[in-house]
């Protein structure tokens, strides 16, 4: 069965965004909460993860078990999203309502991922 457009669309969006860690990890350190070590490999290491299961979410194969490495990746990507919250600088400039909305976008894209683990 051939997947749907907007698969790949989701596979796209985690794939660049992954890039991204590479391309601007300045951006992705500067949101890391001050209790996790090694700011730079982590976002190293998340990027790599986004890439891997943007990539495997593509493939039959590796599918279900990528839809479920983005919804784990997701649940732990919200530790960063509510310490975004915790104050100015953690912010990174965000405001305040676009901090708040990502939560339940979080849910959201895990949900997306959930619905492509049984195609």
């Amino acid at each position: 069965m051939m997947a749907p457009w907007h698969l790949y669309v989701m596979a796209g969006m985690y794939i660049i965004a992954g890039l991204m860690h590479f391309i601007k990890p300045k951006m992705y350190m500067r949101i890391m909460p001050l209790y996790l070590p090694n700011h730079k490999l982590l976002v190293h290491l998340s990027g790599i993860a986004e890439i891997l299961l943007g990539i495997g979410v593509c493939f039959d194969a590796t599918r279900k078990l990528s839809s479920f490495g983005i919804i784990l990746m997701l649940g732990v990507f919200l530790s960063v999203h509510f310490y975004m919250l915790s104050g100015e600088k953690a912010s990174a400039g965000i405001p305040k309502w676009i901090l708040i909305l990502r939560i339940p976008l979080q849910f959201f894209l895990m949900y997306w991922a959930y619905y492509y683990a049984y195609l």
